[in-house]
């Protein structure tokens, strides 16, 4: 790949190396846009933070010195630690358990939502203002792990114009690990409101639950990660197929540098032929 200035996405499941990929991207060379971080830090930066004094105000000592502005509450927020985002999706489940209910995790889902598809569309003038402002020739947009959920042509299209989007695909060994994490962690999730429409009517037929609120949180997202990771994939493929490339997950731990990376990119390119090429 002789390009003079490299621009790539990269889609793919959390857990299936995208991170791992990109720090085997010399940074004084490519800048890194993670879609995630820009989330936390820009567009969900607000609620993020009204979600954390909403908790801070239960405990009287941090309610009486935050109404008299005595201290100031901020989340810190970094590319390796986006855990205040993930505290602000939350969990169905029962309050007493730390879960949400489904009104509230609805309207956070949907402001995730138009959260992500704001960062996707931001690509472009980051790509400009690292060049612009920081000299950087190359640039690696880390994409979330919910971009196939988003059913937004117009982010798909703004990626597609202004990057070469490579798609990790995961492989039926590390399928099974990425399950096995999410059982003994459970993590918040996003989802498309009409999978969750879906399955969470399933899971509380299954388990015997009249109402969201009588469900442990950790118990949905256990059960409901294998059938949201399954039906992810396709999705991502499609996009692959349609905008991009597709990479084996399996190629990415032997990976040892930026060379390898971009001849793995440029095999993919001799062999593969985008369908709306064809079309």
């Amino acid at each position: 790949m002789a390009w003079d200035s490299k621009r790539i996405t990269l889609l793919g499941m959390s857990g299936v190396g995208k991170t791992t990929l990109a720090n085997k991207l010399p940074k004084e060379k490519w800048f890194h846009y993670s879609g995630d971080y820009r989330i936390g830090t820009k567009y969900l930066e607000e609620p993020i933070l009204d979600n954390i004094k909403r908790q801070a105000m239960q405990v009287p000592f941090l309610r009486d010195l935050l109404r008299s502005d005595s201290i100031y509450i901020c989340s810190n927020i970094t590319v390796n630690n986006l855990a205040p985002i993930a505290t602000f999706l939350g969990k169905i489940g029962d309050p007493h358990q730390g879960g949400l209910p489904l009104k509230e995790f609805k309207r956070r889902q949907a402001l995730h939502r138009q959260a992500e598809i704001a960062a996707m569309l931001d690509v472009p003038a980051f790509i400009e203002k690292a060049e612009d402002i920081y000299g950087y020739r190359h640039f690696l947009n880390d994409a979330g792990g919910s971009v196939c959920e988003l059913d937004e042509p117009k982010v798909l299209d703004t990626l597609a114009r202004h990057t070469l989007i490579i798609y990790i695909k995961t492989t039926p060994q590390l399928e099974q690990t990425l399950i096995e994490r999410a059982k003994q962690i459970p993590k918040p999730l996003y989802y498309r409101e009409e999978f969750l429409d879906q399955q969470l009517p399933l899971f509380m037929q299954e388990r015997g639950y009249e109402t969201p609120e009588q469900i442990p949180p950790d118990e949905f997202v256990t059960w409901v990660f294998p059938r949201l990771f399954r039906s992810r994939l396709p999705r991502y493929q499609h996009i692959a197929d349609q905008y991009g490339y597709t990479v084996d997950a399996g190629e990415i731990n032997r990976l040892r540098d930026e060379q390898d990376f971009l001849e793995l990119v440029a095999d993919a390119i001799a062999t593969q032929i985008p369908v709306r090429q064809t079309g």
